[in-house]
Formats: structure tokens, sequence, C-alpha cells
């Protein structure tokens, strides 16, 4: 006899969803190339996650080469060029991504509550799939 009874039996089990996490920097402390971010999009790629929440920073403050001005762009430049080698990068994976900010996103405001990520050049076919939210936010999946 078991010791305990569920006073409901659920339906159906709810549809299982792969969800990935990851928090930047996605540099290495000595180069600013992402090759860290292009591991992760080939694992993106590879086990073609239902969501991706990413946090930041993207491009951080405390990075050697930003605290001391050896970018080749301007910070919002760099910054865009990461989430386009994030969303080109995983589009064949059909993943939703979020992008979270980080106080140390070196492009962005930083107050808390942080506002989402402004991306207008977002193309339009992506625009499913790609979530900019606030620091802090409540997320739902399904």
């Amino acid at each position: 006899t078991p010791l305990f009874v569920p006073k409901t039996l659920p339906s159906a089990p709810a549809e299982q969803r792969m969800v990935l996490v990851a928090c930047g920097p996605y540099t290495t402390s000595d180069s600013i190339a992402f090759d860290p971010l292009t591991d992760l999009i080939e694992v993106i790629v590879r086990d073609r996650p239902d969501v991706c929440v990413l946090f930041g920073p993207f491009l951080d403050a405390k990075h050697e080469q930003v605290e001391n001005c050896q970018l080749l762009g301007s910070f919002t430049e760099v910054f865009k060029l990461c989430l386009k080698m994030i969303i080109e990068g995983t589009r064949s994976a059909g993943s939703q991504l979020v992008f979270v900010p980080s106080l140390r996103d070196v492009h962005h405001d930083y107050v808390y509550p942080q506002p989402p990520f402004l991306f207008p050049e977002l193309p339009k076919d992506d625009r499913p799939r790609v979530h900019f939210v606030s620091e802090p936010c409540t997320l739902d999946v399904d």
C-alpha cells in the first residue's frame, strides 16, 4: 500500500524542454575575439536546445582591452557584432534566444533595474525567436 496517494493525477506529462543557460563574459581574459562564444554557438547548433538564456556581460567593462581603449570599434559596434554572431550562428538550430543584460555590459545602461538591449537591426525573420529582456525579469517557458 503506498504511503502517499495524490488527490489528482496529471492527465498527461508535460512536454520536456531543453533550456541552455550561459553567463558571460564570452571572451578570454587576454583577447576580445569571442572564442568562447564561438564554442558556445557550436554547442547550441549541435544540441539544438529549445531555449537559450544568455546572460551578459557580452562586452565586459572589466576586460583589459576595454579598460585600455584597445578596441577597433565603438562599444556599441563590438556588441552588435557579438549579437550578430550569436543570432546568425544559431539560426539553423531554431532555438529561442533570450538576452539578459549585465551591469558590466560596457555599452549598456548600468542602472538597476536594467532595461532590455535595443537592437533595431534585428532581421525580421529572426524576431520571433530573439527576445531582449530586462534585468531582473521573469521568464515563463511554456
